[in-house]
């Protein structure tokens, strides 16, 4: 187990079971490796024990130790010492997709939730799916329309179990166009970030940074210095978002929560040849320097060398034509001036 708190996976619904599996497979590493103990919970979901079924396969394939399936179907139960003890040995804890308000009403405020809330500070990975991602923020959507229009009241805010601070999780959110809904609660709600996540794609979180793995992207609104209406717009109007800051975050970039910025994006090179990269930068500077000390500039022989080639590429198709010329590969005698247009060939006669 970890020394601090374990990564927080927000994933976006339709997470790939058949081929790649790589949203899921990282759960499996940050949960321990063939070490994993997860415990899926299914109480947001509509299906029986399948489920679970589902979830322990394929956990068990990529790997995980042990998977168990507990599910809280009200308060009561999420208060019951059985259905918390198997979170106290867990390293990783997994929600599925379902019914979100569900979700929030049977584990928030409960034991269920407070010992969710503490195998992550003691190290375990904690991530869900669809609903399962939503729980994960402090103010979580509960329900609300589609479109790509903010407007006002298009959605319900429930409470969440707080693990990602000061953020609104959203899921399926390019695939059931859940920009204009996500977008109204950071006008309404300025200091909140809005992260919409991609199906099959996972915001991973880890302190302060978040890092995208999968095959979508991550969105993210940052209402700052937004200037909005939503103090006085009524009913259904649109919303005025004007100065928000977008970010669309593809697999590897990761972003600094915090202080609100892009931190990297791409593979990473090896230190080695970062440093390799910046001997040879040096190298073509100092020979730049050195052409420009005798006067003549480095575009001069680019253009010369461009110009050779032309020349070579005419010699060849004039040869091709039966003409009396030099061979393509013939080399160009030492003191040739390159810079002197070609001469005009005669014409045909025809017009």
């Amino acid at each position: 187990m970890n020394s601090g708190p374990g990564a927080l996976f927000a994933i976006g619904g339709a997470e790939d079971k058949l081929k790649k599996r790589t949203v899921l497979q990282e759960f499996v590493e940050a949960a321990g490796g063939s070490k994993a103990r997860i415990v899926v919970v299914p109480t947001a979901s509509a299906l029986g024990p399948d489920v679970v079924d589902v979830y322990h396969a394929l956990f068990a394939a990529l790997g995980a130790q042990s998977v168990v399936g507990v599910r809280p179907e009200n308060r009561e139960d999420a208060d019951d010492p059985a259905f918390i003890a198997p979170l106290h040995d867990a390293t990783g804890i997994f929600m599925t997709g379902g019914n979100q308000l569900k979700l929030s009403g049977v584990v928030t405020g409960t034991a269920f939730g407070r010992a969710v809330t503490a195998a992550h500070a003691r190290g375990a990975a904690v991530g869900g799916t669809s609903a399962g991602a939503s729980i994960l923020a402090e103010h979580m959507i509960a329900f609300g329309r589609s479109g790509a229009t903010p407007r006002q009241r298009m959605s319900q805010l429930s409470n969440g179990l707080g693990l990602v601070q000061g953020a609104i999780v959203d899921q399926h959110f390019a695939q059931r166009n859940r920009y204009g809904r996500l977008l109204s609660l950071v006008a309404q709600s300025p200091g909140l970030l809005g992260i919409g996540v991609d199906e099959d794609t996972a915001a991973v979180v880890r302190g302060t940074h978040l890092e995208v793995v999968g095959r979508g992207a991550v969105t993210i609104f940052d209402g700052s210095r937004i200037t909005s209406n939503a103090h006085n717009a009524s009913r259904s109007e649109p919303l005025l978002a004007s100065g928000v800051v977008l970010h669309v975050l593809p697999a590897t970039a990761t972003f600094d929560l915090e202080a609100r910025v892009l931190l990297s994006y791409g593979p990473q090179p090896p230190a080695e040849e970062i440093a390799g990269l910046e001997a040879a930068e040096a190298d073509l500077r100092k020979l730049a320097k050195e052409i420009a000390a005798e006067g003549v500039s480095p575009k001069y022989y680019a253009d010369r060398k461009k110009r050779a080639g032309r020349r070579t590429a005419k010699t060849a198709r004039s040869s091709a034509a039966g003409e009396s010329r030099p061979e393509a590969t013939e080399p160009i005698p030492a003191g040739a001036d390159l810079d002197t247009p070609d001469r005009l060939q005669p014409d045909s006669g025809t017009a």
